[in-house]
């Protein structure tokens, strides 16, 4: 993991010290709701709406906060823990179908799009992945594929030359379609293992954001037919109840096949994660909780929904 994340005592903090961190916002919430309420005795009917409109305002979503709300009605729990423990296996229950690991196929190379608003982390998870790819022994190329934006270009060659994976990019405002439709033509002649391809995130304009990201996979189905094999959805974990919307148009845009969540390592909105789940079912490949080159995770449903839960 990324050694400039201290804990208080000086020491490397880890991943389970980050994500609980990072949730803290989310966990704090409920916690201080549901604390309030066993601390007044039994749960009564009148307390199991106050809990469940408690979780609503943690962006879990109406659906799978009145769920969890009548289970935890359904006990009789006299200890914060207890009740703690409930939620952490109910959002877990609703988490755990999600959390599918990104398989990498057969196809070569392997043609992952990746898509999301921008200023979502979308870039920066892609150097994190190629990070991840390299270390697993995989060669990798990266397509800069988000060229209306020159900072976005500029951005995946630093991590290019991090990861040292060589970078596919051209002027800023060239053509998207070709630059992709280049990039995999040389990741093929290179025997690359998997290709990652950068868009652009722009839904100020939704048609002009269709267009392009229809023809970029129009083009690469031109050199392979079976492209792309994923099209990861990037998600800010602190924009709440934002994120479903972006799932929607994305998912209608794209064709997403998965999710990563970014930015749990601040004032993150979590329980948003577990309403697209919800809603969606879409799996969740990778959670990210830094910066740092090692700060990305595959998606661990239990994990979460214990720091979700506030559970130590």
């Amino acid at each position: 993991m990324n050694d400039s994340t201290q804990d208080v005592s000086g020491g490397v903090k880890s991943w389970w010290q980050r994500l609980a961190g990072g949730l803290k916002r989310t966990s704090g919430s409920i916690g201080a709701a549901i604390s309030d309420l066993v601390m007044r005795g039994p749960l009564a009917p009148e307390r199991i709406v106050e809990i469940e409109e408690a979780l609503i305002r943690t962006d879990l979503g109406v659906d799978v906060a009145a769920r969890m709300a009548t289970r935890m009605g359904e006990g009789r729990y006299h200890d914060l823990d207890e009740v703690k423990a409930v939620l952490a296996a109910e959002v877990e229950k609703v988490l755990a179908p999600v959390a599918r690991p990104l398989a990498i196929g057969g196809a070569k190379p392997f043609v992952i799009l990746v898509v999301g608003v921008n200023g979502s982390g979308k870039t920066t998870t892609i150097g994190k992945l190629a990070a991840k790819f390299r270390a697993e022994s995989r060669s990798v190329m990266l397509a800069a594929g988000d060229t209306f934006r020159a900072a976005a270009i500029d951005q995946l060659k630093i991590w290019g030359t991090r990861t040292g994976v060589p970078v596919i990019a051209g002027e800023p405002g060239a053509d998207a379609a070709g630059l992709a439709f280049d990039a995999l033509t040389a990741a093929r002649e290179r025997g690359a293992d998997v290709l990652l391809v950068d868009t652009a995130g722009r839904l100020q304009n939704k048609a002009v954001l269709m267009d392009e990201l229809d023809k970029i996979v129009r083009v690469i189905k031109k050199v392979d037919a079976s492209a792309p094999h994923a099209v990861l959805l990037v998600l800010d974990a602190t924009v709440g109840q934002n994120a479903l919307a972006q799932v929607e148009v994305f998912r209608r845009i794209a064709g997403v096949t998965g999710l990563v969540m970014t930015k749990l390592d601040g004032s993150a909105r979590g329980g948003i994660l577990v309403a697209i789940a919800a809603k969606y079912g879409l799996p969740v490949h990778f959670i990210g909780v830094g910066e740092g080159i090692d700060d990305l995770a595959p998606f661990a449903a239990k994990d979460f929904a214990r720091a979700i839960a506030g559970i130590e």
